[in-house]
């Protein structure tokens, strides 16, 4: 029984959001019921997006709408709010957050009073004041920059099909991924495994015209996986003909060149930024303590260290590892923990309303896998190595387990069977990013979109 009526307020509808509003209107259903506990969940998007399904929906092996979980239909008790949070009282218990309505009103935004704050915005792409980035560069964190990405591919092959410049030919084809997290090294196997398949469909574009260029600053790729499967990681994409470059940086892709800290140059209409990503901005707009990364401060129970009533998990969280043999080490901020995390964050809470002891996050990391195009993967999961099909298999199999609710995991594992016994679907939907554009040529306005591109979809 909780003692008193709680409001709840979750920033973030991510892994973390999504999951500790879930199990709490499992746990607190009664209290619900009774009008006992008000949850309120505050996200950009009406979705949770699981990321480890963007390469491959990328790639077309599964629709956008099947990597995304709708929030109002998933948290039926919870109250969902479209917003971002954009400042942290917790001093007041209260959090400043813009809508689309307030952003109409012109107010500037509006204030939330809570009782428990979650506060698990995620994280947000890491960028460097690099030239060019800003105007031509890719993000690869969000289900529409995937899709986007597809799209830009296939139209990048049909450019090369139809020019007779070589410049523009040899632009158009060249393909340039910075960073060699999962994130990078997924979304270019993924994407070259497809632009492999659809060059059968052009009658003047080859798999080796094509050229792939994969830029990492440190010694290594997916570090997560183990020095031995991140070489043989480098070798399995070499020998696709994939240009991995170590020890290198990118410099400026202003004028559409990419400029390597090796000396190359390349030029190219495709530069994807997925070196790394630092905390959701909210954090340093809050009175709650943080690590010198930017992460808040937590205790093992997951609540913010020395601030009652706050708690904190995944990406912004800094949550001791208790299971490591190293003092002072911290848990990675990944899927996996998050995921975790989330479960005993609930729990916690409502222990705490209900003047129970806290339990101890504790989870010992099980390893990782990672895909690299269809059929080809590499794993290093409980002292374990996989590599080739085994390892592709395995990370299917993984995912389709931690994808959200059964709905999801029924239409992806159909997908992915329909897949097998068919072919690609090889299609550019460029014009989604723009539904107006021709609409608004034909009415004789300007359209509000990106000058090099075309509203039909195909530049």
């Amino acid at each position: 029984m909780v003692k008193e009526r709680a409001r709840i307020l979750v920033v973030g509808g991510g892994y973390v959001g999504m999951y500790t509003a879930l199990r709490l209107q499992r746990r607190l259903k009664r209290e619900l019921d009774r009008d006992e506990v008000e949850i309120t969940v505050v996200t950009p998007d009406p979705y949770m997006t699981y990321q480890p399904f963007l390469p491959e929906a990328a790639a077309g092996a599964i629709s956008p709408r099947h990597v995304v979980v709708p929030l109002r239909r998933v948290l039926a008790r919870c109250r969902v709010l479209i917003g971002e949070a954009t400042a942290v009282d917790h001093a007041k218990r209260t959090a400043t957050v813009t809508t689309l309505a307030t952003e109409e009103e012109g107010t500037g935004g509006q204030r939330l009073s809570y009782d428990e704050l979650v506060l698990a915005p995620g994280s947000v792409s890491r960028t460097l004041p690099i030239p060019g980035l800003a105007d031509h560069g890719i993000g690869f964190k969000t289900v529409e920059e995937a899709i986007g990405l597809r799209n830009h591919v296939i139209e990048q092959m049909d450019i090369a099909s139809s020019t007779r410049d070589p410049a523009i030919r040899d632009a158009a084809l060249t393909f340039v991924f910075v960073g060699g997290g999962f994130a990078g090294v997924e979304a270019l196997g993924e994407l070259e495994d497809m632009a492999r398949y659809a060059a059968r469909y052009y009658h003047n574009v080859q798999p080796e015209d094509m050229k792939w260029i994969l830029v990492e600053a440190s010694d290594r790729i997916l570090p997560e996986v183990g020095e031995e499967m991140g070489r043989y990681t480098v070798t399995e994409l070499r020998r696709r003909n994939i240009d991995v470059r170590l020890h290198t940086r990118l410099e400026s892709c202003a004028d559409r060149v990419a400029v390597l800290s090796d000396g190359a140059r390349f030029p190219t209409r495709t530069v994807v930024w997925t070196a790394g990503v630092k905390p959701h901005p909210v954090l340093a707009a809050s009175d709650l303590p943080r690590n010198g990364r930017g992460r808040l401060k937590c205790t093992p129970e997951l609540s913010v260290d020395g601030s009652t009533h706050a708690w904190a998990a995944g990406d912004a969280a800094a949550v001791p590892d208790v299971t490591a043999e190293e003092p002072g080490r911290e848990c990675a901020p990944n899927a996996q923990h998050a995921v975790r995390q989330a479960k005993v964050l609930a729990d916690n809470i409502v222990h705490s309303l209900r003047g129970e002891p806290l339990e101890t996050y504790a989870h010992a990391y099980a390893g990782s896998v990672a895909s690299l195009g269809l059929h080809k993967g590499v794993a290093h999961v409980y002292g374990r190595k996989l590599k080739g099909y085994p390892a592709w298999f395995m990370h299917r199999a993984y995912h389709l387990s931690r994808v959200p609710t059964v709905n999801r995991k029924a239409r992806v594992l159909a997908e992915w069977t329909l897949a097998g016994l068919f072919k690609r679907e090889i299609v550019s939907l460029g014009s989604l990013e723009h539904p107006r554009a021709e609409f608004e040529l034909a009415a004789g306005g300007k359209p509000s979109q990106d000058p090099g591109h075309n509203p039909k979809g195909s530049s």
